[in-house]
């Protein structure tokens, strides 16, 4: 028997012994979750309520179902009595695009998130849900989609294998008084990122098979947890293929300074490549930690003068790391300033901003 035939018997066996303890794992999976509510709910000393009760119900609904697709759908679909709107974004590549939703259009499968969004930078470096104004989620979003009545908002992240996989978006809606329930919304993700961990060992078999291949978590995760880890996004693509503007921009800033690497070695070219790097994580570092102070800079106008000392700290960094290489008199960080700090709107810096022109 060769390797080959020795690992569809191996596989075989495997899904044999998985299929075996599914339901049980199912069943204690589904009575933990549901006891710990009944504790949370006796310590309120309130009797269950429908919204308690209809928890219970979506729970079971997403333990009910083992193909990833459909598990996904569950956790959409179980959100509709909690939120107005629900959208979960696929993170994959550097990218966050649109994989199924309720309340929004079809159109959210061709849509890709500006992962520089105040609210997106902070959930995906701190991997906690976030939860304040959708002015801080993506504005293109919120231009194609509309923004809610309320302008609440709450992000919460996916995560598989300690790697955040996928999140989820959710405000009340469009109309008035809709439903936004955080603790609900993060109950049901962090259910369905359990259930998709002990269903991901299962080998698919028939028509679920097929299931699977339709359904989109980076590939970054599941290699990382090596070669057992099935990734529930792995065929993710949108219909329409967006960069995010993280990339388009980077391509742009350093257009002018890559038409020049042609010439030049690779091992140079490579130093380039990392100063780029190196200078989106700096000011990346500046947007998370210093939220309220870019919202009020940027409306005033005077970024500079508020964030001045992270910037020139982040610049001695930068220059410290790349100033004397060959990628020195790029300035890139100055570039990712004006880009991601200001939005490619120099004016918003104010004019104490080194090199500032009007």
């Amino acid at each position: 028997m060769d390797k080959a035939q020795m690992d569809k018997v191996v596989q075989k066996l495997v899904s044999r012994v998985l299929e075996r303890h599914m339901e049980n794992l199912r069943e204690e999976l589904t009575r933990s979750v549901l006891e710990e509510l009944d504790r949370e709910r006796d310590k309120a000393g309130k009797p269950g309520s429908a919204a308690t009760d209809g928890l219970f119900k979506a729970v079971s609904a997403i333990h009910a179902v083992t193909a990833q697709r459909d598990v996904l759908r569950a956790l959409i679909d179980s959100t509709a009595p909690y939120s107005g709107r629900t959208a979960l974004f696929v993170i994959k590549g550097g990218t966050a695009t649109g994989w199924h939703g309720h309340g929004v259009s079809d159109s959210i499968k061709d849509f890709s998130l500006d992962l520089t969004a105040l609210a997106l930078v902070r959930v995906l470096n701190s991997r906690q849900t976030f939860a304040g104004s959708s002015s801080e989620m993506d504005g293109k979003f919120i231009s194609q989609f509309g923004g809610p009545a309320d302008p609440a908002c709450v992000i919460v992240p996916l995560i598989l294998k300690e790697k955040v996989a996928a999140i989820i978006y959710a405000d009340s809606g469009h109309e008035q008084r809709g439903a936004l329930d955080r603790s609900a919304l993060e109950l049901l993700v962090l259910v369905t990122a359990t259930w998709l961990e002990v269903t991901a060992g299962r080998k698919p078999a028939g028509r679920e098979a097929g299931h699977e291949s339709d359904v989109p978590i980076a590939r970054g995760a599941a290699a990382q947890a090596g070669g057992s880890f099935s990734d529930p996004f792995a065929a993710h693509a949108p219909a329409f293929s967006h960069a995010t503007a993280v990339t388009a921009d980077v391509e742009r800033i350093a257009a002018g300074a890559r038409a020049n690497l042609s010439g030049i070695s690779e091992e140079d070219a490579d130093v380039h490549r990392k100063a780029q790097r190196f200078a989106r994580l700096l000011v990346d570092e500046i947007k998370l930690y210093n939220q309220a102070k870019l919202l009020e800079g940027r409306k005033h106008k005077d970024l500079y003068d508020r964030l001045k000392e992270d910037i020139e700290k982040s610049r001695a960094t930068y220059q410290k790391r790349y100033g004397s290489t060959v990628a020195g008199s790029a300035d890139y960080f100055g570039q990712e300033v004006i880009r991601s700090l200001a939005e490619d709107d120099v004016v918003l810096l104010g004019s104490n901003f080194p090199g500032y022109t009007k």
